[in-house]
């Protein structure tokens, strides 16, 4: 299924590093499950994949939710994809939360929900 192509890394992305490789060429997105995304994750070596965003949200939730926290990847800052190239983009909604709950922690802080943080997955490939 997302086999990577002419030793080209596969790419993982957030929402900004992902608006930075589309500059150029014809792209296809589909929305993938986590399943899906832990599967090709899982089907790899993680030296086939360059990280493209050092955003913590995203690297212990949604890592450990994939099952993949236990792999390094590379961090490499990329501008362009290249024809063939293939990306798993970690997409967040955020909204602002309907009900605002306020929670004590022990220690007697009090702490209010403010909004709801969301995350999906699509697979990225440039076409040409």
């Amino acid at each position: 299924m997302a086999e990577v192509k002419n030793n080209l890394p596969f790419l993982l992305l957030d929402n900004s590093s992902m608006i930075s490789v589309i500059n150029e060429g014809e792209f296809k997105c589909y929305n993938m499950t986590f399943e899906e995304a832990s599967y090709i994750i899982g089907l790899h070596d993680e030296s086939e994949f360059l990280q493209c965003f050092s955003n913590p949200d995203i690297e212990s939730v949604i890592f450990n939710h994939l099952g993949v926290s236990d792999k390094k990847f590379q961090y490499k800052k990329i501008r362009n994809m290249r024809p063939g190239q293939q990306a798993i983009v970690f997409k967040l909604y955020i909204a602002p939360s309907e009900t605002q709950p306020i929670i004590h922690a022990d220690d007697g802080v009090e702490a209010k929900k403010i909004q709801n943080v969301y995350v999906y997955c699509q697979h990225l490939i440039r076409v040409s």
